[in-house]
C-alpha cells in the first residue's frame, strides 16, 4: 500500500505509534478491514466452510438412500469375463443401466444389447440414440460414466472399471455413479484391488458387499527373452509404445522390412480405431502386426498373441495434478499385458515381453507385484456448489472460486480426495473475460477438450464467444471457420491438424446437447465428423507414406535454413507431432529427465523412480530462476511461425 494512499486517521494512528501514545494493537481494525478487501471470503467464511463440508457425500444422493440397494463386485484380470457375467445379469433386467469408461465400450453395449433383443439406447457426451419410435426412453441404456443419471431409478446397474474412481482426473465420476445410482441391484467390475475401498464406501451407505472373484480364461506367459530387433516380429505381434513419435518410428522400421502394420492411439477417431482393429483381426488380411498406445487397455477387441513393451516409462499426472515420469504400474502392466491372447480369439494362449533386453526383468518384477490397494475415491466441486459459493463472493472469478472451494473443503482424507481441476480452471481461465452467465462458465468448463491443443482451445474460446453474443454457431459458419471440407492428408503435420479438427466437431456435439438454440446443427456437424473419420481413416492407412512425406518436408526446410529461413533444430517430426503442446503448457510443467538414459538408469536399478522425480522437481525449480533468453524466444517464435504457415499451406 503506498503511504500517500493511506487514510488520513491510518496516519494519525501510525504517529501516535512511533511518538509512544498509542499501542500496536490500534492498527488491527485497520487491517482487518484491509484483509476483508483483498480476501472477500474471509467475510463469509462460516458460510462458505457450510458449503464446502464434503465429508458424507453419501447424503447428496437421497433417492439411492431410500432404497436397500444390493452391491457386487465381479473382481478378476482382463479376460476373465467379470464383465460378461455383470451384462448377462442387465440384459435380463426389466431395467438397467451399464456405465463405462470410454464411448467405444458403451457402443459395445448399446449394439450387443440391442442384438440380444432387448432395446437400448446409447448416451454420451456427443451422442445420443435411442431405438424406440417416437424418441421414447427404452427400459436400458448404456452411457459413459459422465453421463449417467442418478435421478432415474433402474432394476441392474453396470459400473465397469470401477479402479478408476483413483483416476486424478476423472475419479469423481465413479464415486457419483457408486453413491449416486438408484438401482435396485448394482454390479460393479475391475480390479480386485479396488474391492477393500468399494466395501469401506458401501459401508458409510449403510450397505454390503459381495464379492465374486474370477480367474483369467487363458494363460498369460512372460516370456523370457525380450525381442532385441524388429526383424524378430511374428504374426498377432503388439508393439506398445506409450507416445506418438515411437509409434511414427517404429512403423517406418517395420514398413522398411516389409511388414504391413495397424496403428492405434488415443487421439485417433473411433471409427478410425475401429477400421484399425478390424483390419489386425481379419485373419484374411496382409496386417498382422498393431503398433499401438496403451489405448488398447479399454474398448478395443483386439485378437493379439503378444505383447511387446516398447518401454516401461510413461509420463502421466498424479492426484496433485502434477506431471510426472515414471515406470508402469503393475496394474497397467496387467491391464495392458492381459490384451494378449483374449477368449474367443485365434490365440487361446497370451505372451508378454518388452523390446529392450534390459527392460525384461524390469517387467517381470513389475508383474510379480501384488496391486496395490485403492485407497482414495476421488470427489469434485458441484455446479450447485460453485453457484453458492458465487452467490457469497460476487467479484470472484470462476478459476478463483474453484481455488476458494478447494483450499476450504473439507473431506473424509482417509477416503477421498480432491480431483485435480487444473483443467477446469484452464479453460476458466481462457473464458474469464467472454461475458458468460456462472452456469454456462461453468458448463463450458466441463468441456472434455486436451488443453495441449491450440487449435481446438481456440475453436473453444470462439465458441464461446459466439454463445455470449447470442449468435447460432451453424453449419455454414462452422464449415467456413475450420475450412472444410478436406482432402486426405498428405503428411503427418495435417493429418494431427484433421485429428484436432475431429475434436473440434465433437466439442461442437457436446455443447449442442446443452444449448441446442446455440449449436442448432448436431445432425449436419455428425455427418461432417463421420466423413472427416474416414478421411483419417485414409491417412493413417497410408501412414508410412506420410511419415516419408514428412521427411522430405524437413529435408526441403533444413535446406531452406541455408538462407535463413529455417532452422532444422527447432522443428523435427517429433516436434511438430507434439506441436499442440507448444505455446499453451507452462514451462515449470514440461517434463524433464524422460529419454533412453533415463530408461537404461531406471532398468538397471540406478536410480529409482522417486530418485528421479527429485531430480526433476530440482531441474525445474533451476529453471524457474532463470529468464527465458531472447535467443530462446527467437526460436520459439519461429517454431511456431513454421507450424503455422504449414496448416495454412494444407
Amino acid at each position: 500500500m503506498e503511504s500517500e494512499s493511506l487514510p488520513v486517521d491510518l496516519h494519525i494512528v501510525f504517529s501516535d505509534i512511533l511518538q509512544g501514545a498509542g499501542h500496536i494493537h490500534d492498527i488491527l481494525p485497520y487491517f482487518l478491514q484491509h484483509a476483508k478487501q483483498i480476501f472477500p471470503h474471509l467475510e463469509c467464511m462460516e458460510e462458505l466452510k457450510q458449503i464446502s463440508d464434503l465429508r458424507q457425500p453419501a447424503n447428496w444422493y437421497p433417492e439411492a438412500r431410500s432404497l436397500h440397494r444390493k452391491l457386487i463386485f465381479h473382481a478378476g484380470p482382463t479376460n476373465s469375463g467379470k464383465t460378461y457375467r455383470a451384462l448377462e445379469r442387465f440384459i435380463e433386467a426389466k431395467s438397467g443401466v451399464y456405465c463405462g469408461p470410454l464411448k467405444l465400450l458403451s457402443v459395445e453395449v448399446f449394439n450387443k444389447t440391442n442384438e440380444k433383443g432387448t432395446p437400448c439406447d446409447l448416451v454420451t457426451g456427443e451422442e445420443r440414440q435411442l431405438v424406440l419410435p417416437d424418441n421414447q426412453p427404452a427400459s436400458h441404456v448404456a452411457c459413459t460414466i459422465e453421463m449417467v443419471s442418478v435421478e432415474n431409478r433402474y432394476d441392474v446397474a453396470v459400473i465397469d472399471e470401477i479402479q478408476m474412481i483413483r483416476d486424478p482426473a476423472r475419479g469423481w465420476a465413479w464415486t457419483r455413479a457408486l453413491l449416486g445410482l438408484a438401482a435396485e441391484e448394482i454390479h460393479i467390475c475391475g480390479e480386485g484391488a479396488a474391492i477393500d475401498l468399494i466395501r469401506e464406501i458401501a459401508s458409510s451407505c449403510g450397505e454390503e458387499l459381495e464379492v465374486r472373484r474370477y480367474e483369467r480364461l487363458t494363460s498369460l506367459t512372460i516370456e523370457n527373452k525380450a525381442l532385441a530387433d524388429l526383424s524378430n516380429i511374428q504374426p498377432g505381434d503388439c508393439i506398445v509404445c506409450f507416445n506418438k513419435n515411437d509409434i511414427f518410428n517404429v512403423s517406418l522400421e517395420l514398413e522398411k522390412k516389409g511388414y504391413e502394420c495397424a496403428v492405434i492411439y488415443g487421439g485417433l477417431p473411433p471409427g478410425t480405431k475401429l477400421a484399425q482393429a478390424k483390419k489386425f483381426n481379419d485373419p484374411n488380411h496382409p496386417c498382422k502386426i498393431l503398433i499401438a498406445t496403451d489405448a488398447i487397455g479399454m474398448g478395443l477387441n483386439l485378437s493379439i498373441r503378444r505383447i511387446i513393451f516398447y518401454s516401461l516409462i510413461k509420463a502421466g499426472i498424479n492426484e496433485k495434478g502434477e506431471k510426472e515420469v515414471d515406470t508402469i504400474s503393475t496394474s497397467q502392466a496387467l491391464q495392458i499385458g492381459g490384451r494378449a491372447g483374449r477368449y474367443n480369439t485365434q490365440f487361446s494362449e497370451g505372451f508378454v515381453t518388452t523390446f529392450r533386453n534390459e527392460d525384461l526383468p524390469v517387467l517381470k518384477s513389475i508383474i510379480a507385484k501384488t496391486v496395490e490397494p485403492l485407497e482414495k475415491a476421488g470427489l469434485h466441486p458441484t455446479a450447485d456448489q460453485v453457484e453458492l459459493f458465487a452467490y457469497h463472493l460476487p467479484q470472484a472469478t470462476l478459476s478463483n472460486l474453484i481455488d476458494i472451494f478447494v483450499s476450504l473443503c473439507m473431506m473424509d482424507t482417509s477416503s477421498y480426495f480432491m480431483c485435480d481441476t487444473e483443467g477446469f480452471k484452464f479453460l476458466a481461465d481462457m473464458i474469464q473475460n467472454v461475458p458468460l452467465p456462472l452456469r454456462a462458465r461453468y458448463v463450458f468448463c466441463c468441456a472434455p477438450i486436451n488443453r495441449r491443443q491450440p487449435y481446438v482451445c481456440t475453436m473453444f474460446l470462439k465458441f464461446s464467444n459466439q454463445y455470449s453474443q447470442n449468435k447460432p454457431m451453424t453449419e455454414e459458419t462452422l464449415c467456413k471457420t475450420i475450412g472444410w471440407p478436406f482432402s486426405p492428408p498428405q503428411n503427418i503435420v495435417q493429418l494431427v491438424h484433421q485429428e484436432a479438427v475431429f475434436d473440434v466437431l465433437d466439442l461442437y456435439l457436446w455443447l449442442s446437447y446443452r444449448f441446442p438454440d446455440l449449436f442448432p446443427d448436431m445432425q449436419a456437424v455428425r455427418k461432417i465428423q463421420q466423413q472427416l473419420d474416414e478421411i483419417i481413416q485414409q491417412g493413417v492407412f497410408n501412414i508410412t507414406h506420410l511419415l516419408k512425406a514428412t521427411d522430405v518436408i524437413e529435408e526441403q526446410e533444413e535446406h531452406a535454413n541455408t538462407v535463413g529461413k529455417y532452422n532444422k533444430n527447432t522443428r523435427t517430426r517429433s516436434s511438430f507431432v507434439e506441436a499442440e503442446v507448444d505455446g499453451l503448457e507452462e514451462p515449470k510443467k514440461k517434463i524433464y529427465g524422460k529419454g533412453r538414459l533415463t530408461e537404461e538408469l531406471l532398468a538397471q536399478g540406478l536410480i529409482t523412480p522417486r530418485m528421479l522425480k527429485t531430480l526433476q522437481k530440482e531441474w525445474e525449480q533451476s529453471l524457474e530462476n532463470f529468464a527465458m533468453s531472447s535467443d530462446q524466444q527467437q526460436k520459439v517464435k519461429k517454431s511456431t511461425k513454421v507450424y503455422n504457415r504449414r496448416l495454412k499451406k494444407k
